[in-house]
């Protein structure tokens, strides 16, 4: 014979709370909900407990994250040594930590190196870098890297994301914006990830370009000249050999041969290459140079960077990627 269980409507209430109590706890989410449960006093704030956030001093903040050790520099590029010459506060994530990115090595002493490399361009670009110890080829959109990503925003208290598109080749690049992405909106909810402050507005959140044309190309809404910090940003970036002078996971032995010719030749090959995909960038998006300089002065730019708005973030006007970046009249 079975028992048949009745709560009568109290103690199903109780249960009831109980459980929540106990799912939220046990999750992390919302502990403040759960405490004000069982208190006659409201709970702290979320922002009373939270660590540390980047106070405010009028300078813009901009965090840059890419899926690997050389993803984010590429994309900061010149544009973040020009906000950093300008007083700016500029930081650069990757997501993983590189561990799989060379034909030759792997493991613990990859990834200690091109955190190396990446520290030196960060050191040489004025800005500030952070590696994620997740393995490379792994990230996946979960709920704990979401909140991951969204303390990350909230700790730098950015005015400014950018990010790759999700239509991309690499799953670490797809998922990394995904779940950049993911952090658009929840940055500014108090009770997600509640030990970090939550914005008080959403940041502006942009993507970096690439070659990809389905479901939708590249709009580049913004396109800032670099010709003044070209040789300076190629001096930082060609700081990760692993990754240029040697080809990272699809190189081999030859690219950087032992002997030093062969590295001399080596090094002006991948320089003149470097400086060629920025100036793809500037004859690429040349109409939005001319939006943002003139046409005038837009057709002597040799070198550009571009980015496009993304829809989950604030959405900027031109006056206001105009503020955000301060180059056009200088």
């Amino acid at each position: 014979m079975r028992t048949k269980l009745v709560l009568s409507p109290p103690m199903l209430a109780a249960t009831v709370v109980a459980a929540f109590t106990i799912g939220t706890l046990a999750s992390g989410r919302l502990p403040a909900i759960s405490a004000a449960m069982t208190a006659a006093t409201p709970a702290m704030p979320p922002a009373a407990q939270a660590p540390a956030q980047a106070a405010n001093d009028g300078k813009l903040r901009v965090i840059v994250f890419g899926a690997h050790p050389d993803d984010a520099e590429y994309r900061g590029a010149g544009v973040a040594i020009k906000w950093a010459a300008l007083g700016h506060h500029v930081k650069l994530v990757s997501t993983t930590n590189g561990d799989i990115g060379h034909w030759r090595d792997a493991g613990g002493p990859l990834a200690l190196r091109r955190i190396n490399e990446v520290r030196e361009v960060a050191k040489r670009m004025g800005v500030t870098v952070e590696v994620l110890d997740i393995h490379d080829g792994e990230i996946m959109p979960t709920l704990e890297n979401r909140r991951t990503i969204t303390r990350l925003i909230r700790e730098w208290n950015a005015d400014v994301v950018i990010t790759n598109r999700p239509n991309d080749y690499h799953p670490d690049h797809r998922y990394t914006s995904i779940l950049v992405q993911d952090s658009a909106f929840m940055v500014t909810v108090p009770f997600f990830a509640p030990d970090v402050k939550p914005l008080a507005k959403n940041p502006v959140f942009l993507y970096a370009p690439d070659r990809f044309q389905r479901p939708n190309p590249f709009r580049a809404d913004v396109a800032v000249a670099i010709d003044d910090v070209m040789e300076k940003t190629l001096d930082a970036l060609l700081a990760m050999e692993s990754q240029i002078h040697e080809g990272g996971a699809n190189g081999d032995a030859s690219l950087f041969p032992d002997s030093e010719p062969g590295r001399t030749e080596r090094r002006a090959q991948v320089r003149k290459s470097l400086a060629g995909r920025y100036a793809g960038y500037a004859n690429s998006y040349r109409n939005t140079l001319s939006d943002f300089y003139g046409q005038q002065r837009a057709r002597q730019v040799r070198y550009a960077q571009a980015f496009e708005v993304c829809e989950y973030g604030r959405q900027a006007n031109k006056d206001e990627l105009k503020r955000l970046f301060p180059f056009f009249d200088r």
